[in-house]
This record gives structure tokens, sequence and C-alpha cells, in this order.
């Protein structure tokens, strides 16, 4: 019903914002407290938008280095839920490991960027045609477009694992 309403009257930018928000709020907390932001997912590309302000701060008045974890998760998870969604199949997603390289202090509000779309849609297709446990690694760049669009702040492999429930 909920779901009806959003794709009939809010924009799908709009629509992705709130799935993300309220999924934390229901599930992670975390998440909702970061406050993120879908501003791009299309065919392509993935970003996930996270502010700079009070509640991820540091205090070198940067991006926590547990915010940008936060971000790079939700990045990294957000295309999987979305396919997994669209595919109206029980699949639970978990990231294996993570790894992270801070590469300068992200001193602005930050964009965590996601590159393999076409990879992780098709992923979660063979995931679900095989019904076994898979891995994929997401890789995901951290920039802060205010300061320098080009520069990567951070990067992020996580290891995106899925099984088909029985």
């Amino acid at each position: 019903m909920l779901e009806e309403i959003l794709k009939k009257n809010i924009p799908k930018k709009y629509q992705d914002t709130i799935f993300v928000r309220l999924f934390g709020f229901m599930k992670v907390p975390m998440i909702y407290w970061v406050s993120p932001s879908i501003v791009l997912m299309d065919d392509e590309q993935c970003i996930v938008k996270i502010p700079l302000n009070r509640r991820t701060k540091n205090h070198l008045n940067s991006m926590y280095f547990g915010v940008l974890c936060t971000g790079a998760d939700i990045a990294g998870g957000y295309v999987a839920m979305n396919e997994i969604t669209n595919s109206k199949k029980k699949v639970a997603l978990s990231f294996k490991d993570f790894k992270a390289d801070f590469l300068k202090r992200a001193e602005g509000d930050v964009h965590f960027v996601v590159n393999q779309i076409p990879q992780i849609k098709a992923f979660v297709q063979e995931v679900i045609k095989s019904g076994e446990r898979m891995n994929f690694p997401v890789e995901i760049n951290a920039v802060v477009p205010s300061l320098n669009p080009e520069e990567v702040v951070a990067k992020f492999t996580l290891t995106l694992s899925l099984k088909l429930k029985s």
C-alpha cells in the first residue's frame, strides 16, 4: 500500500531516499541517524550522500570514520537491496568482509559512489537462479564534491554475500 502511494506521487530519487531512511529507522538506527540521501540511482551508478554535520563530525571537523563506513555500507548494499525487492524473492543479504583505505580527511558532505550496477544486478539474478550462497566484491569510492569532485578521500571494498532463502 505505502509502496504504491510512493510510486504514484513521489519522484524516484526521493522514493529511494525515503526507503533507505525508513529501513534505517526500522532495522538499523545508525543508518537513520546519519541522514543518507540517494543522489543518483540509475543503470550505471549509485551515489549516496551523507552530510557533514554535528552528528557525523569528529573532533577534527571532518567526517568520523564510522560514518564513512556506514556510507559505504549503504551504497554497497542499496543496489542489491533494490534488485532483490524488484525480484520479489526472499534473499538474505550480508557483508562477508570490509576493507577501507582512508586517503584524506572528508571535510564536507560525502558522496559514496558505486559504478558496478550492471554487475551487481547480474549477481543478484545469479544467486536467485542458483539458490546457493555467493559472494561479490563491491567497490565504493568516497568523494567530497564541494571541495574536489575528482579527488577520492576513501576507498572501500565490501564483499556482498547473498543467499536465496528457502
